[in-house]
């Protein structure tokens, strides 16, 4: 159902977005990348693709925020996976009008020219963050939306126009909502990156709170879901779940990776790193159900499994990563 359909991958430089892009070209897709515009010409993770897969990659550089760039990338194609998006909470703190600008507006230009252009299929990207701190657990789909920082609230708006196009438009719109992914090519704005790369350069690994609870999704099979969520019959409306069902609290994520890379240096609480109290999301841990029974996707990766190939990764490229500091 993949092979030969044209598909245009938004934020297809970043973490989640590279690896969709690799799978879909792949699998024989005519894949075109949306990439911001830069004055580099950075491709960002894509640079981690193989030589000759990525000569067969349309790569198109722009602003998610450009409704005529976004009307003219759009056209032409089946498919549009949209993940084009500004994800780091902490910066949401210090400027969240960009976030209402990229997230919300941006999802509006992808909507708005699905649209006009009668886009076969739209998957948008949302985030367990828009629950904030579980009411109830585990969490499905239906449990109430909380802005517990700009940036899920930013999300919240984007979700929220997605359906409005859906019920207003008939847009055939998906809406995914991953719990947390990791793997290779994450950033260290990510804390499992953060806590691998201080093992290997530092005397002590420096964390926000240790307490919180996170759901963890290996980035294959949030991959995975993402590709069903384009070709499965019958579900445009819909909003899914990615997650595993389990969660652990970061100091237990940190004292399993330590041990998995056989480090014994201690786990230091640095309060730069936490959140304001009433911001922090306490337990996430998924109702994945939704997702077993519309598109039969379920998890297949192991947390050590997922665990040791982000660690490879972290090790191979240190370069990548500035653990000595805090970056918002």
């Amino acid at each position: 159902m993949i092979n030969g359909k044209r598909i245009l991958i938004t934020g297809a430089a970043g973490f989640i977005g590279s690896h969709l892009t690799e799978a879909l070209a792949n699998a024989g897709a005519k894949v075109t990348a949306m990439v911001h515009y830069n004055a580099t010409s950075s491709i960002g993770n894509l640079t981690f693709l193989p030589l000759g897969l990525r000569d067969r990659i349309a790569i198109t550089a722009g602003n998610i925020e450009d409704s005529d760039f976004v009307f003219r990338s759009v056209e032409g194609q089946d498919i549009v996976l949209h993940l084009a998006a500004l994800i780091a909470i902490p910066y949401s703190y210090v400027a969240p009008r960009s976030y209402v600008r990229t997230n919300i507006e941006g999802t509006l230009n992808v909507l708005e020219a699905a649209r006009r252009l009668g886009t076969e299929r739209v998957v948008h990207t949302s985030t367990s963050e828009v629950y904030g701190t579980a009411l109830r657990i585990p969490i499905n789909e239906d449990h109430p939306l909380q802005g517990q920082s700009p940036y899920s609230a930013s999300k919240i708006g984007a979700d929220k126009i997605a359906e409005s196009y859906y019920r207003s438009f008939g847009t055939p719109v998906v809406t995914i909502r991953p719990f947390n992914t990791f793997g290779p090519r994450q950033s260290a704005r990510a804390f499992i990156p953060t806590i691998i790369s201080q093992a290997l350069s530092r005397d002590a690994v420096h964390l926000g709170s240790l307490a919180p609870h996170r759901d963890m999704t290996y980035v294959r099979d949030t991959v995975d879901g993402f590709i069903r969520a384009a070709t499965t019959p019958g579900i445009p409306g819909e909003t899914i779940n990615l997650g595993t069902g389990e969660s652990f609290s970061i100091g237990d994520f940190a004292t399993r990776i330590l041990n998995l890379m056989k480090c014994s240096k201690p786990i230091v609480h640095d309060a730069e790193r936490d959140r304001p109290e009433k911001s922090e999301v306490r337990q996430l841990v998924s109702d994945n159900s939704k997702a077993a029974r519309l598109m039969q996707w379920r998890p297949e990766t192991s947390l050590d499994e997922g665990l040791r190939s982000t660690i490879a990764f972290v090790c191979a490229h240190p370069a990548l990563f500035a653990p000595e500091r805090y970056t918002v």
